[in-house]
């Protein structure tokens, strides 16, 4: 069904893709969806920032890298999802009309010992630009179908109804990295998954056919069409945009906004239940830790949790990241 298996892997093995090209045009319409930050979206607003040029969003970035992985790794075809990414660094960012490749690692290769219809492949992938650098590296996992053995079951899955959201009018002041309190978890608030937006995410950076075709969808073992875990990851930077718009204001009426640079990357991305066409996701951030950077003076390194949870109260995505914020005035 999925025309790869697991027994397609062997540890040690490095796989080689073809390129892509990153049009400004993609860099500006991913922005414009879902990371509208200055630096993402004009060259003349990218200029007085951290970054001082136009650059890709890095969770752009990881898409492409899905994009790389499903057309090269996977041959075309799907696998069975991923559990999650143990670590991933945005080492240098993609910049209009940069030419892409990845240089994948066979780690390590395990049979399921709950599932006898599946196996893990630990991956470790470097994605280079057409000058050969090093844009980013992401260790993570991927379940495949075992050959010759009985599939299990599709799970039984009940699709919810889109919900509108009514956008909240909370805000709360933003403080420079030096005083934002450790502990605090903002509300990101929602996030409806429509059958719509899962195809056309799915379409230009993961086409899987559990994210592409509903009825394909419903033979595999997700039992129904749901979203990529980058569609995911997105939509809680689109989320974090939107709650921080608010939250700007509120400050900008009282004295200096902090910036925010951009993000070195995460550790310990968990997707931890399928977000299906129909589910609404409510996201949060929690700031945990933060250090004043000595190569950045006036910026700081700030780390923070975050999850997400569906309309039934499941957790189904956590990570910590990273971001540059700026230390004080």
């Amino acid at each position: 069904m999925t025309g790869i298996a697991f027994e397609d892997f062997t540890p040690g093995t490095v796989i080689e893709t073809d390129s892509i090209t990153v049009s400004r045009d993609e860099i500006v319409a991913f922005a414009a969806e879902f990371d509208p930050q200055p630096f993402h979206l004009d060259e003349a607003a990218a200029e007085a920032t951290f970054v001082g040029t136009l650059i890709g969003s890095g969770w752009q970035t990881a898409g492409l890298g899905m994009r790389l992985l499903q057309a090269g790794i996977f041959r075309g075809a799907s696998s069975m999802g991923s559990p999650g990414v143990t670590e991933l660094r945005w080492l240098r960012p993609i910049l209009p009309g940069d030419s892409l490749h990845a240089s994948v690692r066979v780690e390590d290769c395990r049979v399921s010992n709950s599932k006898p219809d599946r196996g893990f492949v630990r991956f470790a992938m470097t994605l280079l630009n057409g000058r050969n650098e090093r844009v980013m590296t992401q260790a993570f996992q991927v379940m495949f179908p075992r050959r010759g053995r009985d599939a299990l079951p599709p799970r039984a899955v009940t699709l919810a109804e889109p919900e509108p959201v009514i956008e909240g009018d909370d805000a709360e002041p933003l403080h420079f990295l030096k005083d934002a309190p450790l502990g605090q978890t903002r509300d990101l608030g929602r996030y409806v998954f429509t059958q719509e937006a899962i195809v056309a995410f799915a379409r230009a950076y993961d086409p899987q056919v559990f994210h592409l075709d509903p009825e394909a969808a419903r033979q595999t073992h997700f039992g129904a069409l749901c979203a990529s875990g980058w569609h995911t990851t997105a939509a809680w930077m689109k989320r974090l945009h939107i709650t921080r718009a608010r939250d700007m204001a509120l400050t900008a009426a009282s004295g200096p906004v902090p910036q925010l640079g951009p993000s070195p990357g995460f550790r310990d991305l968990r997707w931890l239940a399928p977000v299906y066409a129909g589910d609404t996701l409510r996201y949060t951030c929690t700031l945990t830790d933060r250090r004043a950077t000595a190569s950045r003076p006036g910026w700081g390194l700030a780390t923070h949790h975050n999850t997400a949870e569906n309309q039934r109260g499941e957790k189904v995505f956590a990570f910590t990241g990273s971001v540059f914020w700026q230390w004080e005035p």
